[in-house]
């Protein structure tokens, strides 16, 4: 348990260690910020193929197959659900919410703001099943995988609000928010598998699947929309660190 807790801090740490980044960076280039996310991505893919996809196909026994995919299925589809009911952030982050020049991309900065924080309900989760599967190598692997990706995660929303006229510590107070969020989330996975081991394949892959949704809906998107030939050596280049860190766990 002692673990666990420490890998949940961790986790939403990494965010806000990214979050004090940005602002010491808070002019990082769009190109530079395209391969970072890129590289979070390719983390990403191989933390959720590797640490929760696979695994739930063997846990899931004669039926692992129908199992995992139902469950990859079921996370998407919640996470697309959550994505259209995002909630506006005016209220907690005490910003004029008067039609001015500059609110859409008020509007927009805000969003993605609460959509990080949203995405990092589930990516917590996905790390506490990680550790309800009692695999410890693995579930180091999915924590380090996320953990990594919350690092130019937390970097890229601070310019963008700071140029939105949010007040600094208001930023930071968003970013803290976002990394708490995946604290509560690590632990909610955790116990949710401790809890019934019955879940385990199921949730292995629901986690799976919400993490494929974010990479394929939104990561990859955004990092490939200019030039892509540099965003995707990015990406396959943290796939590839991420399957070496596999190996040498295994």
């Amino acid at each position: 348990m002692k673990l666990v807790f420490l890998t949940a801090l961790g986790v939403g740490g990494a965010t806000i260690f990214g979050s004090v980044m940005g602002f010491l960076f808070k002019k990082i280039s769009h190109a530079f910020s395209d391969l970072v996310l890129a590289f979070a991505a390719g983390v990403m893919l191989a933390a959720a193929v590797l640490g929760l996809i696979l695994p739930s196909l063997d846990y899931g026994g004669s039926l692992g197959i129908l199992i995992t995919i139902l469950g990859i299925f079921a996370g998407a589809l919640c996470l697309n659900l959550m994505d259209r009911l995002v909630p506006h952030l005016h209220r907690l982050v005490g910003v004029d919410t008067e039609n001015h020049a500059g609110n859409a991309n008020l509007n927009k900065v805000l969003l993605f703001v609460s959509a990080i924080a949203i995405h990092n309900l589930p990516e917590g989760i996905a790390a506490g099943v990680g550790f309800g599967s009692e695999n410890t190598a693995e579930a180091i692997l999915i924590a380090g995988g996320i953990a990594l990706q919350n690092i130019p995660e937390g970097m890229v929303i601070i310019g963008p609000m700071l140029a939105a006229g949010i007040s600094p510590k208001r930023t930071f107070l968003c970013a803290l928010f976002t990394g708490l969020v995946e604290v509560a989330g690590t632990l909610l996975g955790y116990f949710a598998v401790t809890i019934s081991a019955v879940i385990l394949p199921f949730a292995l892959a629901f986690a799976g699947g919400t993490m494929l949704y974010v990479i394929s809906d939104e990561m990859i998107p955004e990092t490939h929309h200019d030039d892509a030939s540099g965003a995707t050596y990015a990406l396959l280049a943290g796939f590839c660190l991420m399957l070496l860190f596999d190996v040498l766990l295994n």
